[in-house]
């Protein structure tokens, strides 16, 4: 063990004393610091893509169902029949001389 923690002192004496072996050990160790930790690492960039994706993805839903909803208030909108059919189907709404019989398939 002891040898081990010589060669390892001897090896760390010899970089200290070479000048531009300084340097680039320092370099290298700033690098893989801000390379890999914080809030600008590697990783944080990569969840950061992953998320910008994920939402683009919701973005793309929501117009779509965005698109489909205005077509239907423009339906609405220039076509009086279409508002008639829809208070009928949903809301069970009725002319005078009509009966609605809602016919229910649940098992009590």
């Amino acid at each position: 063990m002891s040898k081990m923690m010589n060669r390892l002192k001897t090896a760390f004496l010899y970089v200290i004393h070479i000048n531009y072996l300084k340097y680039a050990v320092v370099m290298v160790l700033g690098v893989l610091i801000v390379g890999f930790i914080g809030d600008n690492s590697i990783f944080a960039h990569m969840k950061n893509k992953r998320r910008i994706s994920e939402l683009q993805e919701e973005i793309d839903f929501h117009m779509a169902n965005y698109q489909r909803d205005q077509a239907k208030i423009r339906e609405l909108e220039a076509n009086p029949k279409a508002m008639e059919r829809i208070a009928r189907e949903r809301y069970f709404m009725k002319t005078k001389d009509e009966d609605i019989f809602v016919l229910s398939d649940d098992n009590k």
